[in-house]
Order: structure tokens, then C-alpha cells, then sequence
């Protein structure tokens, strides 16, 4: 028996080995690959052979635009081509293995052929083989001295999971729609089908709502400001309230239809009852506190304390729950949101609802004394049930974020757990649908690489940390995960690029967690192809985040009192040079072999990675004083 395993090991490891050696480098690692000798080199005239069927159209676009923007060749389509370079083939009877979104790759040395029961695993297995492409697939204009070779292989492949999401948080910066559009072709590249829109938010609210106009007129805009989020200077009364923007309805229907093309959900999120600023300076009957009249939507001051318990807000950034007029408008909010957004579900937010104005409110009050709410927690339920109804009425199913459990949760509400992973795991137990998207493992806002290089948030998320994520985790139902997804916000994110920059390569460790067969992940095999789609994404000029190649800093006084530093780094195989004389090192400098002890007069410690004697990593400047703060007395 002992000998039939390590055959199997053996002959596992052997192919592995044979597909790297192939140039094989597939994010999401498919379920099955099996990799033979030889190459099928593209004609110079590529004829796919495909159905003559409306939905077919997105996925011999997608070949068109990859063909003659990079290779040059023409894409002609035949729905009778026997000598066909590449063939799509639907099933004719449903194969129970490849599921909705699954597929069968084979490339021969005469021809390609792609089989699925559905366009989408048709789609899916066009995104792979352009991964088993030259790098140079992926430019914008034609390359030129490339062979046009896929390596001989048969590829099995089906999705882990159903949902396999990215939040983007287009409130507290606005993106535009042509920005939008290139996140979700970035997210199909990766098999991703949900983008989960964050709209509304204390910043912004980014949607048109016909029925409620200064939603948009007043509630999209602020004043501008650059630096460090949640610390801005108040903006004065004469500042221009300029900097924002929304989406029209017709926007959305374009950016629903044009992710539905590429087999991509949108669920939009309308947050409340916190995070409301945005509405309430639009509408501040909305509001319980008196004076919000005066309130406008928020720069990126601080209007929140997050030092103290239950964080209480400084300005009223929640809506009534005691108002009907709440309802109302929430009503009508949902019901065009309704119309607008095909998915199924409609998430209502409920996260971080300071609750120190709803204490203090006379109406608020007579509400708990007429429902019998005990406590604000219980009002928050009752808020999010009546918001459950509105969903359902609809015609949608009401998502929440994790904090809707808090004082029970409505009957058919799913969630989203953000938190950690226990609330999934309560809730699943439960018999509530849910969604893995814990801080611990999966927000993109959080910092790649240390402080001193990336825009300062609360906490460090590594690229090692985000593929050891499990979306099912031990003790949870798991009839009832229906999958994962990670989250950008952007309070600390201005611009797409910086999108970009903290989405990848993170989001390459999401893609393979909610689709690939969870024993197949493995991060020394996972990171290898990293590195391939780092190549592939400087042909696309998509930005990327290099900071797994950077250093990471321990600091400590020795018994002597003296600073000492310790430098490890996440992936193996990287020499540190380093120096302390303000000078710019390279590999004739010294070289970290172990703890070091700053010297008495150093201000600044600077390092670099290499590898293979070639520079690697980004020239870090560590200052000594932020040493000696981590070090302590």
C-alpha cells in the first residue's frame, strides 16, 4: 500500500514538475491537469468553430479581442469547421461532473477543443487557455517574434464554489464606469463571478435614485482631500463641494450588462442603517437627531471614535429607526435598486452602527417601549427585519453584514461575515445561507507589506496570510456556505491603479481558494505562477503589488539596551543587503546573515532583496526612530 502511495506521489509531483517545465502557470489551478509532450502552434488564420447562438457571442468576443490585439491573426467563426484550430462544443447532454461553469480543455498537436455544458465553462475555458499562452497574449498591441504554441494538455475544471466574489467600495472614492469595466474584465480573467458593489456610504451616495434626486444632487459630493483618510481637516463652509460622482441608471444598466457578457453578477449594497451620512445630509428627516439639517456628507474627517467601546459617532451618521419616513425611503430606494440590479440578492450593509444618538432619542425610546426592545441592539434587529421585508417585496433576498445576528436575526436574511469566521459558522448552523469574507484573511484594504511602504491602515494582510483562507471552516454547516469573496475598501485608495495595486496579488490567493479543489492548494506551487502572471500583467499594465519581495523588520534591545533588528522574508530563496551610512545598497554591500545591532549614530537603515544576484525587491529605507519605537524600552 505504502508503495502504491508514493507511486501515486511520485508520478503527482512528476506532472507538476513536467507542466511548470511547459510553461504551465494556471490561476485557479483546475481541478485536473495532464500535460504530454509536444505543441500545437496557432495558424496564421485562426477559425473557431462555435455554435450560432446569441449567449455564444461572449465568448468568441473574447477570443477576437485577444487574437487581434496581441497576435495580429485574423479570428475568423464557422459553425461547421472540421479543421477548426480551436473548437467550442456544448454538450448535447448535460455532463453531472462540469456542473453550470465547469469544462474540458484538450489541446492536441492538430487543434484545440474546449467542451462545456453551458456558455460560462465555455467562457472559463477560453481564460485558461489564454494562461497557456505566451505572456504577450495579454499586451495591448501586436508582439512581435512570438510563437504562438500551447503546450499539449488535457484540463479538467469545475468551481469549489458558487459565489466567488470581490467587494469594491466605489462610496468613499468614486470610480468611474469605463474603471469599473476594467476591474470586472481583471475579475473574469480569474474566474471571479460576483462583484459585490459597496454604493452608498458616509462619503458618498453613488447611485441615481429618480424618485429621490438630491440623493445624487447633494449626497455624491464632497470636498476633495489627499493624505491620511479619517484625519482630514474639516472642510469649511466655502470649500467647493466638488469632488465625486454617480452612476445614472443607464450606467448601471451598461455595467450589469456588461459584466453579465462576462459571466459576472453584480450585487449592489446599500448600506444603512449606519454609514448613512451621505443620505441623511441629502434628507435629514431621515435622521433622530436634531439639527442634522446642518449635516453634509463627509470629506474623510473624523466623525467616528473608534477608541472607545460600541464606537460612538460624533456626528449622527445613522438613520432613524423609530421614523417611518425611514421606511419609506427605503421603499423606494430598494424598489428602483430592484429594477436596475438582475441578481438575486440586495446586501443592506448593517455593519458599524454607532448607537450613542439612538440612546438619546425620544423616539427611539417610544419605539423600544411599543416593541419591547430591550436593548439597541434588539432595535438595530428590528430595523433590519423591516428592511428584510422591503427586500423581499422586491422580489430580492436581503443580505447583511455579520452584525445583523446581534439582537436576531430576520428568517430568510443571509450573511456575510466579516468579523472573523465565527458568525459565519453561527449562522450556518443556524440554517442561514452564508458568505465567507473574514478580516483575518480576505480585506484587500488592509497593508501588503510594512507600514513604512504601504498607505497606513489599522492592520497587515500578507499574500502568505490571504491563501491560507478556508471558507468552510471546521464547525460550520457547510450545506450552507455558498462561498467567498474579499473586500476592498478605499477609504485609503484614490485612484484605479492603487485598486489595482491592492487587489493583485491577493486576489490571485481568493481566486484559487473559492475555485480550486481545496487539497490542491499549495503556496510554493501557488506562488511559482505568481510570479508567470506578474509577467503576464506587465504585457496587460495592470499594476500589481510587489510586496511579498520586501523585507520584513523585527526590532528588540538587546540586554546591553542596544537596538538590534532581525529580517526575515516571506518567501524563500531572497539575499538581504543592507546599510546604515544613508547610502543606496546593492549586492557588493553587506549581506544579512543574521541579528544585527544598529549602530550608536544611524538614522536610517536601508535594504534591499535579490535574488539569483539580480535585484528583486524595492529599495526600503527603514528610519532608525520608528526601530526604536518598535523596540520599546
Amino acid at each position: 500500500m505504502k508503495k502504491i502511495s508514493l507511486l501515486v506521489c511520485n508520478c503527482l509531483l512528476s506532472a507538476v514538475a513536467f507542466s511548470q517545465q511547459s510553461g504551465i502557470a494556471i490561476i485557479p489551478e483546475p481541478v485536473k491537469i495532464t500535460p504530454h509532450t509536444g505543441q500545437y502552434v496557432l495558424p496564421k488564420v485562426i477559425t473557431v468553430q462555435a455554435a450560432s447562438l446569441p449567449e455564444m457571442i461572449n465568448v468568441t468576443d473574447l477570443l477576437k479581442e485577444k487574437f487581434s490585439s496581441a497576435t495580429g491573426k485574423m479570428v475568423n467563426i464557422s459553425k461547421v469547421a472540421p479543421a477548426a484550430a480551436i473548437k467550442l462544443v456544448l454538450n448535447k447532454k448535460n455532463d453531472a461532473i462540469l456542473g453550470k461553469e465547469g469544462y474540458y480543455l484538450t489541446v492536441k498537436p492538430k487543434g484545440i477543443t474546449i467542451t462545456a455544458n453551458e456558455t460560462a465553462g465555455l467562457y472559463y475555458g477560453v481564460q485558461t487557455l489564454l494562461q497557456l499562452l505566451p505572456k504577450e497574449i495579454e499586451g495591448k498591441v501586436i508582439a512581435k517574434n512570438v510563437s504562438w504554441a500551447v503546450p499539449v494538455v488535457d484540463i479538467t475544471d469545475y468551481p469549489r464554489f458558487e459565489w466567488r466574489g470581490l467587494m469594491f467600495d466605489v462610496a468613499r472614492h468614486f470610480f468611474t464606469k469605463k474603471e469599473v469595466m476594467s476591474y470586472i474584465d481583471h475579475m473574469a480573467m480569474y474566474k471571479f463571478n460576483l462583484l459585490h458593489l459597496h454604493l452608498v456610504d458616509d462619503e458618498g451616495w453613488r447611485i441615481e435614485i429618480k424618485s429621490l434626486p438630491k440623493l445624487t444632487t447633494v449626497g455624491a459630493f464632497n470636498v476633495k482631500r489627499e493624505g491620511s483618510f479619517g484625519s482630514f481637516t474639516t472642510p469649511t463652509a466655502d470649500e467647493p463641494r466638488n469632488y465625486g460622482g454617480f452612476f445614472t441608471q443607464d450606467d448601471i444598466r451598461e455595467l450589469v450588462k456588461y459584466a453579465q457578457e462576462r459571466y459576472v453578477n453584480i450585487m449592489p449594497e446599500i448600506d444603512v442603517p449606519g454609514h448613512s451620512l451621505a443620505a441623511v445630509a441629502s434628507y435629514p428627516q431621515l435622521s433622530a437627531t436634531p439639527g442634522a439639517d446642518k449635516y453634509v456628507v463627509r470629506s474623510g474627517e473624523k466623525i467616528m471614535d473608534w477608541s472607545k467601546p460600541g464606537h460612538p459617532a460624533l456626528v449622527d451618521n445613522t438613520m432613524n429607526p423609530a421614523g417611518e419616513y425611514t421606511y419609506e425611503f427605503l421603499d423606494k430606494v430598494i424598489g428602483e435598486v430592484a429594477q436596475l440590479f438582475p441578481f438575486q440578492y440586495i446586501h443592506m450593509g448593517g455593519d458599524e452602527c454607532a448607537k450613542n444618538f439612538w440612546e438619546l432619542s425620544p423616539e427611539v425610546k417610544a419605539l423600544m417601549a411599543k416593541e419591547n426592545l430591550k436593548n439597541m441592539e434588539e432595535v438595530q434587529s428590528y430595523f433590519e427585519k423591516r428592511v428584510e421585508k422591503i427586500v423581499e417585496s422586491k422580489g430580492k433576498k436581503f443580505m447583511g453584514w455579520d452584525e445583523i445576528l446581534e439582537g436576531g436575526i430576520g428568517p430568510n436574511a443571509a450573511l456575510m461575515s466579516w468579523r472573523g469566521i465565527r458568525y459565519g459558522i453561527d449562522a450556518s448552523k443556524a440554517g442561514h445561507d452564508v458568505v465567507m469574507s473574514p478580516t483575518t484573511f480576505a480585506y484587500l484594504d488592509y497593508m501588503q507589506a510594512d507600514k513604512i511602504m504601504e498607505p497606513v491602515v489599522y492592520a497587515t494582510l500578507r499574500l502568505t496570510k490571504t491563501y491560507e483562507f478556508e471558507p468552510v471552516p471546521e464547525g460550520a454547516d457547510a450545506k450552507y456556505i455558498k462561498g467567498g469573496q474579499a473586500n476592498l475598501w478605499t477609504e485609503q485608495v484614490y485612484n484605479i491603479r492603487q485598486a489595482e495595486y491592492m487587489t493583485w496579488p491577493r486576489g490571485f490567493a481568493i481566486a484559487e481558494t473559492v475555485w480550486s479543489p481545496k487539497e490542491k492548494k499549495n503556496f510554493n506551487t501557488f506562488f511559482t505562477k505568481v510570479e508567470k502572471h506578474f509577467e503576464r500583467f506587465n504585457e496587460a499594465e495592470i499594476k500589481y503589488a510587489p510586496s511579498v519581495y520586501d523585507p520584513i523588520f523585527k526590532a528588540s534591545r538587546a540586554a546591553n539596551k542596544r537596538l538590534n533588528v532581525e529580517l526575515s522574508t516571506e518567501i524563500p530563496g531572497l539575499d538581504i543587503y543592507y546599510s546604515f551610512d544613508n547610502s543606496y545598497p546593492d549586492k557588493f554591500y553587506p549581506k544579512y546573515t543574521g541579528i544585527l545591532t544598529v549602530p550608536v549614530d544611524a538614522t536610517q537603515f536601508r535594504v534591499i532583496t535579490y535574488r539569483n544576484g539580480k535585484p528583486i525587491g524595492r529599495m526600503v529605507t527603514m528610519p532608525v526612530d520608528e526601530l526604536n519605537k518598535r523596540a520599546g524600552n
